[in-house]
């Protein structure tokens, strides 16, 4: 996959935009605790299971969080920066054998280290909203809904809460994205996971 997206660029954006930065640390506040209240309206409490979400295929779509990302990643340690570019190289191999054999994939998280996550304050929304059953409402395709993860499922009633509205949360996040687009002149659409954003942090050809 091509993206126009470098460590140079997220790094202009990280200088001149911190602006952007701030109300994004904003936004995740608010959507940790809109998920908080719900999950705990269901009585569910996210735990580590083998198979988890940081082991689900996301695609994340904004500049602005992978800026985000950026801020916590420049912080690690080297020792924990080499074991990510490592098991980042890893997950987009197995990304591409995967594509290759039409198959699902099934590969941890690179950020995810002895089952946790080495950037868990600056994890994006997918990561943060994920587990609970949601509603959307989208401007074109109408009401999409969506159930709660398996361990949800396995220990919690669907029917026993609200599921959490993630429209008020999208919309902030294309209204930020948006300004920060037309602030920096950023046009390219963003479609990448963790893993191949970690090798454009790194500039590394994987990402490609």
């Amino acid at each position: 996959m091509k993206t126009t997206l470098t460590s140079a660029l997220l790094n202009q954006i990280l200088e001149r935009h911190t602006d952007a930065l701030f109300r994004l640390a904003a936004l995740y506040d608010e959507m940790d605790a809109a998920y908080s209240a719900v999950a705990q309206n269901y009585g569910f409490l996210c735990r580590g299971c083998e198979d988890n979400c940081c082991r689900t295929r996301f695609y994340h779509h904004t500049v602005i969080e992978a800026a985000g990302l950026l801020t916590g990643y420049q912080g690690l340690p080297e020792s924990q920066r080499t074991y990510g570019i490592e098991q980042a190289h890893a997950y987009c191999q197995a990304l591409k054998a995967s594509a290759r054999h039409d198959r699902p994939l099934r590969h941890l998280c690179p950020l995810n280290m002895d089952d946790r996550c080495l950037l868990y304050r600056q994890r994006p929304m997918i990561c943060r909203l994920h587990g609970i059953p949601h509603v959307m409402r989208h401007p074109m395709r109408g009401l999409i809904t969506g159930t709660g993860c398996h361990m949800f499922e396995a220990s919690c009633n669907q029917t026993a809460g609200h599921p959490l509205d993630r429209t008020p949360l999208y919309t902030a996040m294309a209204a930020l994205e948006k300004s920060l687009r037309q602030a920096s002149g950023i046009e390219t659409p963003v479609r990448l996971t963790v893993a191949e954003m970690i090798l454009v942090f790194e500039d590394r050809a994987d990402a490609e």
